[in-house]
């Protein structure tokens, strides 16, 4: 696509770009030179810097700046370009690195990819390879750490999460709650976005680190202090709330009858996943930790690569009617695996302590009754998913 058809495209799609700046004078000309090849509708965040940027911004009459007057961090330059953008009506924005690891060539990628996609719920990241000579082993690491993060806490699957060549929608952005100023903050606003049903894709790019005039800001033990932390909250988060929310969606959306026929009995995982995932539901379900029930079921089920829907609806076996029945029963079995015998009823068990008397007796018995009926529960549902399967390939080859 030649500079004045791409011109012409970011006009009628109203896209501006943003350019982020800190200390990168040998490079910031190059960057900006090349992005108002493509486009006028630039802005850049000056981000306290104390080399001759501002010396250079000087030359440009017809840029958007915004100055901070001491630095502030990456994210909170964005924020305040994203906030910019959008006061100026525009609907996208792209970002791009002023530290010259970016080509401004690369602006019809993202340009035309969004004429494809043809909606405003859509998130461009710059997929960099980071396997080609040059790229530092740091960035390659923690790009594959960020890529784990990002896909469990939203489920998708992405090559590069970490570059800062991104298309963002901003009708998207503006109402979304932000709290991270530095580098963390282009994890973030890509997860929060994906919360929002945001299609957050990969597009190609090219990449150059040049030793001899890029300047890295990234602080490795503190910015990836606040990277940990920052995705601890969002694992959080994600497991209390985003995973069971979409669960109760998907089943209002469907209802009962409809959510249990495509998500439960029409999933694509083979009989034996779905066995083992009914097993893990029902174990955690009547274990002994109670109130991390959801939080365990799902992180498990992520982490073992089973079907979190089926998995989290078979931990709901304890249901408040059955709880006095399912500890009744833990003890019951406890005192058989240690031989002792107590004398209570249901009533004094459940509602007068005496259960934390007897907390060892049911402890073990509770993780006995867990494993004997996640165990009988899983082999009977891998047995009927075989016989359902079996009978969906014979219709299908009828």
């Amino acid at each position: 696509m030649n500079p004045s058809l791409t011109h012409q495209k970011i006009n009628s799609l109203n896209v501006c770009v943003i350019v982020p700046t800190y200390n990168n004078e040998r490079t910031l000309k190059r960057v900006l030179d090349g992005v108002l090849e493509y486009t006028e509708h630039l802005i850049v965040v000056n981000d306290g810097a104390t080399d001759s940027t501002k010396n250079i911004l000087a030359n440009y009459s017809n840029l958007t700046v915004i100055t901070f007057e001491e630095n502030k961090g990456k994210g909170a330059a964005l924020r305040e370009g994203f906030k910019k953008a959008i006061a100026l009506g525009y609907d996208f924005a792209i970002t791009i690195d002023s530290d010259g690891q970016h080509f401004p060539n690369d602006i019809p990628v993202f340009i035309t990819a969004l004429e494809q996609h043809q909606t405003k719920n859509i998130l461009f990241i710059g997929a960099r390879n980071m396997n080609q000579e040059g790229v530092p082993g740091k960035s390659s690491f923690g790009n594959k750490f960020s890529n784990f993060w990002f896909w469990f806490e939203t489920g998708i699957k992405l090559q590069d999460t970490q570059s800062g060549f991104r298309l963002y929608p901003l009708q998207v952005i503006k109402n979304l709650r932000f709290f991270t100023t530095k580098f963390e903050f282009e994890i973030e606003v890509i997860v929060k976005s994906a919360w929002k049903d945001v299609e957050v894709k990969n597009i190609p790019i090219q990449v150059l680190y040049d030793k001899a005039e890029r300047v890295s800001h990234f602080r490795p033990f503190k910015d990836f202090t606040r990277i940990s932390i920052l995705n601890t909250w969002l694992v959080l988060v994600t497991l209390l709330y985003i995973k069971p929310r979409n669960l109760y969606r998907s089943l209002k959306k469907k209802g009962v009858k409809r959510f249990f026929v495509e998500d439960f009995l029409g999933s694509n995982d083979s009989p034996r996943k779905k066995g083992l995932s009914i097993a893990l539901g029902v174990f955690i379900g009547l274990s002994p930790f109670w109130g991390f029930h959801t939080v365990l079921v799902i992180f498990l089920a992520l982490f073992l690569n089973l079907n979190k829907t089926i998995a989290f609806a078979f931990s709901n076996v304890s249901l408040p009617p059955f709880i006095p029945f399912i500890i009744y029963s833990s003890v019951k079995l406890g005192e058989r695996i240690l031989n002792v015998k107590n004398t209570y009823d249901l009533e004094e068990l459940t509602q007068n302590f005496a259960l934390v008397t007897h907390l060892k007796t049911y402890v073990i018995g509770s993780l006995a009754l867990a494993v004997i009926c996640a165990c009988f529960f899983g082999v009977i549902g891998y047995l009927l998913f075989l016989i359902l399967s079996k009978k969906k390939m014979v219709t299908n080859h009828g």
